[in-house]
């Protein structure tokens, strides 16, 4: 067990205390632009140095310690091992939201499940849903919603980050929000590839709808409600990357589609994408429970350069697809 530490030095009277982000990539700079927008003081770790206008910025998880609610924007093969040092200067009176679209090993360990296993802070929520990094920075219109059992880890989202043009919704069904997420991490490359290819939206459309339908059949082995996906965190997203939101998910698939190998694409990409593995580990644990999921079977399968794009799209409609 993690000891409790002491959380430094109390907000002044009537002073709200700051926020923290772990993590200074695209999505956790969004976030701290988002705090200040809202009048809030916004803490901000990055492993590199970092300047960052009217935010706090430092390479010591130490001195988040301060910030009562944390925001983990960090990709999900680093979240366990930045958990745990994070841990070290965290208690039970911290809220932790994160915001990856990952699941961890084999299992498909829930992010959520990492950071009660690994921290004190065991008021823990995702915050997941149409919300890009860009569209968060800007300040566009726009919503998310937040997976958690505790509804003051929504209310504190909602105070630190939402407003006039970010509108944010709840869920009780936390396990169910990171699913959703997990899964739009890797439509999404079906969707850029569809877009390089010239596919009709109809294909693009069946796939999708196919895709959330086979997440919907195992989803419940890892006590997710599966009306959760065609919600805002899954559903819902589907329609802003079909939308045109050209996340580094759809772009990671355009690139894949013109031949170029994942290292290559991932450099077009801008970004880790956490979909690139998530479909063939989620092909992988359907088997073990006797189900098909034929879609993320052929995502990954053009991720790893054993099936040409080209010809993954058109077998969409086939039955060797459809009956995998």
């Amino acid at each position: 067990m993690i000891a409790p530490v002491l959380t430094g030095p109390a907000a002044a009277p009537g002073e709200l205390p700051p926020v923290g982000v772990v993590g200074g990539g695209g999505f956790g700079q969004a976030l701290a632009k988002a705090m200040l927008r809202c009048g809030r003081k916004a803490q901000l770790w990055s492993r590199r140095p970092l300047e960052l206008e009217g935010v706090e910025t430092t390479q010591e998880l130490a001195d988040l310690r301060r910030s009562e609610l944390l925001f983990l924007a960090v990709p999900s093969p680093y979240v366990p091992e930045t958990a745990e040092e994070l841990g070290k200067h965290l208690d039970g009176e911290h809220l932790l939201v994160h915001v990856s679209r990952g699941l961890i090993g084999d299992d498909l360990l829930t992010l959520s499940r990492v950071l009660r296993q690994r921290t004190a802070a065991h008021r823990v929520g995702v915050l997941a849903g149409p919300l890009d990094a860009e569209a968060l920075a800007e300040g566009e219109p726009t919503g998310a919603i937040v997976g958690s059992r505790f509804p003051e880890v929504t209310t504190a989202v909602r105070e630190a980050i939402g407003g006039d043009t970010l509108r944010i919704y709840e869920s009780r069904d936390v396990v169910g929000v990171e699913i959703a997420a997990a899964v739009v991490g890797y439509l999404a490359l079906a969707v850029g590839m569809g877009q390089e290819l010239g596919v009709s939206p109809a294909t693009v459309a069946v796939a999708l709808t196919r895709g959330l339908a086979e997440a919907a059949r195992w989803a419940p082995t890892l006590q997710a409600d599966p009306a959760t996906l065609y919600g805002l965190a899954g559903q819902g997203d589907l329609l802003a990357v079909t939308g045109g939101d050209d996340r580094p998910e759809v772009r990671l698939g355009r690139a894949l589609a013109t031949g170029a190998s994942l290292e290559e694409a991932g450099k077009a990409a801008g970004a880790h994408i956490e979909g690139v593995t998530i479909a063939r580990r989620v092909n992988a644990h359907a088997r073990k429970i006797g189900e098909a999921t034929p879609i993320a079977g052929m995502i990954a399968d053009v991720v790893e350069g054993r099936r040409d794009p080209r010809d993954a799209m058109a077998a969409l409609m086939a039955r060797e697809v459809g009956t995998e």
